[in-house]
């Protein structure tokens, strides 16, 4: 029987060449130019298996209304910024276009989970029918996720991402709905997910799950 082997660095950019090159082809034509872009959505889908913490024990539960106040941080953690030597300024949350995501949150429609490690919250998925950068009409809940950038490539995003789906499926929605950066690299993994682009701006892509077929 052969040994399992810890993946390590060299295989990784082994599988991340050979990802590309089978990817970029037909049928699928992906354009995976940006080789950082490539790197995290690798480790999103493998996970770091070397590292003690992505072998860490976690939850996904429904996040309690007195733990709403936390995702204050994580609409800030959710903002997709390309330029990280030069962040913007957590006051950028205010804006009303930001802040929509998560004023007053608990209302009728409002659905939140969060995933939990050692005691404490590493992330949050929320949904709001609001008219945000994802919204297609007012009765599609429209997704914000967020990650501490330390758990990120570990497959919890996705995790969360499954479980919303799957409640607001038991919920009766019929559609679900977010917005993403076309430089983010989470996009794949809407698309792996089973979200489709309905539309797009120069930035961004506008995607939709269709919640009356079965969720993965």
């Amino acid at each position: 029987m052969k040994e399992l082997k810890e993946l390590n660095i060299k295989s990784i950019e082994e599988i991340k060449s050979l990802f590309a090159e089978i990817f970029t082809k037909e049928p699928w034509n992906d354009d995976w130019s940006d080789l950082a872009q490539l790197h995290e959505y690798i480790m999103d889908l493998i996970g770091n298996r070397n590292s003690k913490e992505s072998a860490m024990e976690y939850k996904i539960r429904q996040m309690y209304p007195n733990e709403y106040p936390y995702l204050k941080k994580f609409l800030y953690e959710a903002i997709f910024q390309k330029d990280t030597e030069t962040l913007l300024p957590k006051e950028i949350i205010d804006e009303p276009d930001l802040n929509i995501y998560i004023e007053n949150f608990g209302k009728e429609h409002d659905h939140c989970l969060c995933a939990e490690a050692n005691g404490r919250i590493i992330g949050a998925v929320w949904t709001r029918i609001i008219s945000g950068y994802g919204n297609i009409d007012d009765v599609t809940p429209e997704f914000a996720i967020s990650l501490y950038k330390k758990y990120r490539g570990k497959g919890i995003g996705t995790k969360m991402m499954q479980e919303m789906l799957s409640l607001l499926k038991s919920k009766g929605y019929k559609k679900a709905s977010l917005s993403v950066q076309k430089e983010n690299y989470a996009f794949k993994m809407y698309q792996n997910l089973g979200f489709k682009i309905i539309g797009e701006t120069e930035e961004e892509f506008i995607m939709m799950y269709d919640l009356t077929k079965t969720v993965i």
